[in-house]
């Protein structure tokens, strides 16, 4: 079983309960599919890209507009973060105008259980003009952020956490930071290099980030970060595709100006699933052709798994073949899609492993055990490997009396859940409402999509 299950906040979402399908306490009878869905949709704003504008903007040198942000959990605990050490953040539109600040007393930063909060407001703190305490969710401290914590003392920070390399704990901000040369071990999170990326460009010396261990996973996440920096006019250099374990960030100023966020391609992956489980078609508006997420390797895996992909005038379209293959996949570089990947894998034609996926275990809560126990309630052969999945299809039995999918308060479990639905009758997500954390319309989305007719 997952190592924890936290406990479940049944107030967030509670006053949109019936609007978005939810019973009482926020759990969801997921919809089943009754024919092949064709629909066209469009997502909210990428919570990578989105969080990184943020941090960005509040380090920079003058105002910025970000525009088309996400606005969910994640972001608004980023943009209180950036608020709390002196950053103020204004809607402008369909965006946000964040305009520079710091100030000079104590504050605290509440990271709720968002990786990106966790790890990337640290590196900023240090520069603060005092005391940042960072608290959070129970979940929180179980997250890995002691690699972190050391490499920002080695580059002159000065943290208090009794000993325990966890939240909570507290930057002691001393105005300013010398920066220099800093190795970790960045196999738990690329998150970990994002976060001293973001921030080095304004450390006197700037920083030189080299990874030392086991493969860092979401390499195209660290690539985003190193992207958006360079367009922020940071003077970033990158090791050789070969090794790419290297990071040198120059000292300098940073004028983002304007920085606009692409839709959510992580978001993309139970839409996109469900076309394949239907044998129909969704069209995702606005998909980036040379953006900064994995769309890639996103469409690489689903076709490998019997889709089709094709540009059109209207966007991105995945059809379904009518068959599911099982495949055996390095989702490393797309972890955030494993969840509705497994879904899909359950009703394929033959077995699935997924590898370079180790690293869920320390998410929201513990995906691998929690896919491999959820499933099996449903009759699925999900199996936990050191490194990842693997599933074995087999006849899956709708939800009876008493079933149900727990989302161990994680947004991507209750995707996982939403796509299982379609084919399985009877599955109840259970605390459905944490999928606002990162995509507040999904369930509205999603019936949507049930509903659209060719």
């Amino acid at each position: 079983m997952p190592a924890q299950q936290p406990s479940r906040d049944r107030s967030e979402g509670q006053a949109n309960d019936q609007a978005t399908g939810l019973e009482p306490g926020g759990d969801w009878l997921a919809p089943t599919a009754q024919r092949a869905i064709s629909a066209r949709l469009e997502l909210p704003g990428s919570k990578s890209i989105t969080n990184r504008a943020l941090i960005l903007a509040a380090l920079a040198q003058s105002p910025t507009r970000i525009g088309r942000p996400l606005r969910a959990r994640d972001t608004e605990l980023m943009a209180g973060a950036i608020s709390a050490l002196g950053a103020t953040v204004a809607a402008e539109g369909d965006g946000w105008l964040v305009t520079p600040g710091w100030r000079d007393t104590p504050a605290t930063v509440d990271v709720g259980n968002a990786g990106t909060v966790i790890r990337f407001v640290p590196p900023a703190a240090a520069l603060a003009r005092a005391d940042v305490a960072f608290r959070g969710d129970p979940r929180a401290a179980q997250r890995p952020v002691g690699p972190l914590l050391t490499a920002l003392e080695a580059l002159g920070a000065r943290i208090d956490d009794d000993g325990r390399r966890a939240v909570p704990f507290t930057v002691r901000g001393q105005g300013r930071m010398p920066g220099g040369t800093v190795t970790l071990d960045a196999s738990g999170s690329s998150q970990l290099v994002s976060g001293l990326l973001l921030a080095a460009p304004r450390y006197d010396k700037g920083a030189e980030i080299r990874h030392s261990g086991p493969r860092v996973p979401s390499a195209p996440h660290i690539a985003m970060t190193v992207a958006m920096l360079r367009a922020a006019g940071a003077d970033v250099e990158t090791g050789p595709p070969s090794i790419n374990d290297e990071w040198r960030v120059h000292p300098g100023a940073l004028s983002p100006g304007v920085i606009d966020v692409e839709p959510d391609l992580s978001n993309s992956g139970p839409f996109l699933a469900a076309a394949v489980a239907t044998a129909g078609e969704v069209t995702i508006a606005g998909w980036p052709q040379d953006g900064l997420q994995a769309s890639a390797q996103i469409l690489d895996v689903l076709t490998r798994m019997g889709a089709t992909a094709q540009v059109t005038a209207e966007g991105m379209r995945v059809s379904g073949t009518g068959a599911i293959h099982g495949i055996t996949a390095d989702l490393a570089d797309i972890s955030e899609l494993a969840p509705p990947l497994v879904a899909l894998a359950a009703m394929a034609d033959s077995p699935s492993t997924f590898t370079g996926i180790g690293h869920m275990r320390t998410h929201e809560c513990d995906r691998l055990a929690a896919l491999a126990m959820e499933f099996g309630k449903f009759g699925g052969d999900v199996t936990e490997l050191p490194d990842g999945l693997r599933i074995r299809p087999r006849p899956l039995r709708p939800g009876g009396a008493g079933a149900s999918f727990d989302s161990y308060d994680d947004h991507r479990l209750v995707m996982a859940g939403a796509v299982l639905g379609l084919a399985v009758p009877g599955v109840r997500v259970l605390g459905a409402s944490t999928v606002a954390k990162t995509f507040p319309g999904f369930r509205e989305l999603w019936g949507q999509m049930l509903e659209q007719r060719p």
